[in-house]
């Protein structure tokens, strides 16, 4: 991992700008961990003052009683 962000700062000062591969992962990445983010928020327990909002249409629902049930049998 340090060997590849001392290339990225090798290749800035060299070239002056980050390799767009490089640049990618991360956009890739942010887009990826706020999305993840979001539907797990979305998926929890609802805020002080959020408890009467409703999910919106776009987040998947989770079943989370499939877990509870096989904790149970343990």
């Amino acid at each position: 991992m340090i060997n590849i962000l001392m290339q990225a700062e090798a290749a800035t000062e060299a070239g002056g700008s980050l390799p767009i591969s490089f640049t990618a992962v991360y956009v890739v990445g942010f887009i990826a961990a706020v999305t993840i983010g979001s539907i797990a928020w979305y998926n929890s327990k609802r805020p002080a003052g959020w408890e009467g909002q409703d999910r919106p249409d776009w987040v998947p629902e989770v079943d989370t009683k499939q877990d509870e049930e096989s904790e149970n049998k343990s």
